[in-house]
């Protein structure tokens, strides 16, 4: 399991003191208010940020980190990820999962067949998508709800399809 979540995405200044709008991944902001510091990745370099302030800004979260006091030296993290723990990730409610839990899970039929596995999970215009690479190469996109996925199981580590049409 992945230990190290990127929860967020750093946007432009905002105000004269250093602030930048950082939108979350998730759509949740509850957790990224009660963030102390967080690990940020730009250009493949990462460096560990303290927060001093922060505030909710309607779908996106307003934070000032300790010794980014203007907004040219905010307007550097432009860009840049908001990477945080496990354990400081927004919550799950039943029935949710981390994208990065379910990659490389083996996709089954219902009569326990490999099929293939799951290579991510692709935001769609009428919802969510599991893209599964099959044995042989090809991926396909299938609808990310329960009539297609009746058993996604992280502890026994697989995932079982039905309706397998969807693959034709």
């Amino acid at each position: 399991m992945t230990d190290k979540f990127i929860v967020g995405i750093i946007g432009a200044p905002f105000g004269v003191k250093g602030f930048v709008k950082v939108r979350p991944l998730s759509g949740e902001t509850a957790h990224l208010l009660k963030l102390e510091s967080v690990t940020i990745c730009k250009d493949g370099k990462e460096q560990t940020l303290y927060i001093e302030e922060s505030s909710s800004a309607g779908p996106a979260v307003h934070l000032r980190f300790k010794g980014i006091d203007s907004p040219e030296a905010a307007k550097t993290l432009t860009g840049a990820q908001l990477i945080v723990d496990r354990d400081e990730a927004a919550p799950l409610a039943p029935g949710e999962y981390y994208i990065e839990d379910l990659k490389g899970l083996p996709v089954l039929s219902d009569k326990d067949e490999l099929l293939g596995h799951i290579t991510d999970i692709i935001e769609g215009g009428g919802g969510e998508l599991i893209e599964i690479e099959l044995a042989d190469g090809i991926k396909k996109l299938v609808p990310f709800r329960k009539d297609f996925f009746p058993e996604i199981s992280l502890s026994n580590g697989k995932v079982v399809l039905k309706n397998l049409w969807i693959l034709e």
